[in-house]
């Protein structure tokens, strides 16, 4: 089986869809994890786990030892946190960390899951990997991936053979902590989304991006490549969901000024209780800001092909069932 790949991020959608394709494609994988119990939980048996944290540089190079292939898709994903420092904390310092690890180290492949957000996009309009955003988005998280995706680059000056993956929404057979699209359909499922917000968002499910993960290990250093299948709007991505599991009413959506206006108020309580807000203002603006990415190249370079989102959906709900989560 060869050396073991150093993957950081196991316990998240991307990162347990990478270990089990590693895996399936007869790789040894040594997985970086917090907790144990959780890597356990989450990850095939046959995952070698390694205790340590991104932000722990001598647990990264320890983990590191014997490695010539890393996989980083450790990272913050939420859109809000008590803690805004943490999407620094993680994003950039703990990527910091794994890359002057594996410099040290000398490895043959550095393989970085970086995001859409760090590109120059406009709403509705198509983007590709050709023009980095030059200015600093507007969330916290999207500007911790911009400087932990500089951080990378900067690597790869410094003889890092890195190559940059950037997945759009992410959905799937994933573990149950991971946030995002997988929780929506839940919710929907459960009914326990009274309105739609404004706006959608391009997706992608899981395996796929797993699969353009593992066709890109052997790329240039410095390649790039978007990961999406479709964008699709809110009510859509809803009214599919709901013709698959037989709910007759889809719920309307909410007036972006209404919208709005609750995200702002329910951001200025949290800051005050220090609890989630109704609407976080990072979910508002990526749901109606999101310009359409394009993966031409993925498809033509590397000869991805993913799932449309029908196709991928129902075998998502059925998992999501399967492990009571509806």
């Amino acid at each position: 089986m060869g050396d073991p790949v150093l993957l950081t991020g196991g316990t998240g959608i991307v990162g347990n869809s990478l270990a089990q394709a590693l895996l399936a494609a007869g790789r040894r994988v040594r997985a970086l994890v917090r907790s144990p119990d959780r890597g356990r939980a989450c990850l095939p048996v046959d995952c070698e786990l390694v205790v340590g944290d991104v932000t722990e540089p001598g647990s990264v190079r320890a983990a590191l030892a014997g490695c010539r292939v890393v996989y980083h898709a450790a990272g913050l994903p939420e859109q809000w946190l008590r803690d805004p420092g943490l999407f620094h904390r993680i994003n950039v310092d703990g990527t910091r960390n794994v890359v002057d690890a594996a410099l040290a180290q000398g490895i043959q492949a550095f393989v970085y899951t970086s995001t859409i957000d760090v590109f120059a996009s406009a709403p509705g309009r198509e983007f590709d990997e050709s023009t980095l955003a030059s200015q600093p988005k507007e969330t916290h998280y999207q500007r911790s991936k911009q400087e932990a995706d500089r951080v990378v680059a900067a690597a790869c000056a410094r003889g890092l053979p890195a190559v940059f993956l950037h997945p759009s929404a992410v959905f799937g057979p994933a573990p149950a902590g991971s946030p995002g699209l997988n929780d929506f359909i839940a919710r929907l499922v459960r009914r326990e989304v009274p309105m739609l917000l404004p706006g959608g968002m391009p997706l992608v499910f899981c395996e796929d991006v797993a699969a353009g993960h593992l066709l890109a290990e052997t790329r240039a250093p410095g390649s790039r490549y978007i990961l999406s299948e479709s964008y699709w709007e809110l009510g859509a991505i809803a009214r599919a969901v709901c013709d698959v599991v037989g709910i007759p009413r889809v719920p309307r959506t909410l007036p972006a000024w209404v919208a709005v206006a609750v995200s702002g108020a329910g951001e200025a309580v949290s800051r005050l209780r220090g609890t989630p807000p109704l609407i976080p203002r990072g979910q508002l603006h990526f749901l109606r800001s999101v310009g359409r990415p394009l993966a031409q190249r993925a498809r033509a370079e590397l000869g991805w092909a993913p799932r449309t989102f029908p196709e991928a959906l129902r075998p998502t709900i059925e998992w999501l069932a399967a492990q009571g989560r509806l």
